[in-house]
């Protein structure tokens, strides 16, 4: 009965990866012994011609797909998360990439972790996204969505920036440095982290704000309710600054430019197979310390 709620499932990898491509003939290969529709993303499906499936893009995915596995590293899922969280499609990672926090089954485990999410064996977890938007003036110069960050930073330039932060209507402060990071808890174990952010647990309703080496001594990580609106306008001149949603191509901007930050009405319906434990992982991709006896 499980298996039935799962017939349809979309496969996304990053095409130019030899081992995504591996995992992802295996992977079909497993699916159609389930008796599973299997359907390619676009940009995949040209590297895999001789299996001959059906291909669609990410958004035609999320409209039709039961489920959407996603073969690569967290950034494949966090490309694919931007697209897909507004068709709650569930989404499944398998890990060909580094450090893995979101696709978290190892190509070792695909048919038996797999198995077990498709016999209905699998925890749910909502993640939320954020929207960007930039505006001068009356104009939208630019948006975008991030399930990890929304990064403001200087650029192409080695000079600080200035700007101002405001939260829900608040002045919070003026700030002169490299920039800020401002994280979902998804995103506390990525950018954020390596700004000397706090590590979030993924059920909290809160963003977190990381100063790019700011130019004070005072200068801390500030968390925030996960329904604050952020806005941030930029006071500086000479330097022409950059914001990036998820290490995406981002907005130039300006002086006078004001950035507006706000939590996605969409969530992403992120699923894990059996035993996923947050800190566990944890533990294996950041190097904390075991028990005696533990692997």
């Amino acid at each position: 009965m499980a298996q039935d709620k799962f017939r349809n499932i979309g496969l996304i990898a990053r095409s130019e990866s030899e081992q995504a491509l591996y995992s992802m003939r295996q992977l079909i290969h497993f699916l159609h012994g389930r008796d599973c529709t299997v359907i390619l993303e676009k940009d995949i499906a040209g590297s895999l011609p001789e299996m001959g499936l059906q291909a669609a893009s990410a958004a035609q995915m999320g409209e039709s797909c039961d489920l959407v596995i996603v073969v690569g590293g967290d950034g494949s899922l966090l490309g694919a998360a931007r697209t897909l969280a507004r068709y709650d499609v569930p989404v499944l990672g398998v890990n060909r990439g580094h450090l893995g926090f979101l696709t978290d089954i190892l190509p070792s485990e695909i048919e038996s972790r797999v198995g077990q999410v498709l016999d209905g064996e699998y925890t749910t977890e909502r993640r939320f996204l954020l929207d960007m938007e930039v505006r001068r003036g009356n104009l939208v110069m630019g948006e975008g969505s991030a399930l990890n960050d929304v990064v403001l930073l200087s650029g192409d330039s080695v000079h600080m920036i200035d700007f101002e932060l405001i939260i829900d209507g608040h002045f919070v402060y003026g700030q002169r440095s490299d920039g800020l990071i401002i994280s979902t808890p998804t995103g506390s174990t990525a950018y954020a982290l390596s700004g000397g952010g706090p590590i979030m647990h993924p059920r909290l309703d809160a963003m977190v704000l990381v100063p790019m080496n700011p130019h004070t001594l005072t200068s801390r990580p500030l968390v925030v309710d996960g329904n604050s609106e952020i806005k941030i306008q930029i006071t500086t001149e000479k330097v022409k600054p950059l914001v990036s949603c998820d290490g995406t191509s981002g907005v130039r901007l300006q002086l006078g430019d004001v950035i507006a930050i706000r939590k996605k009405p969409h969530r992403l319906q992120l699923i894990h197979p059996p035993g996923h434990d947050f800190y566990q992982a944890c533990r294996s991709k950041l190097g904390w310390s075991t028990r005696p006896g533990d692997n």
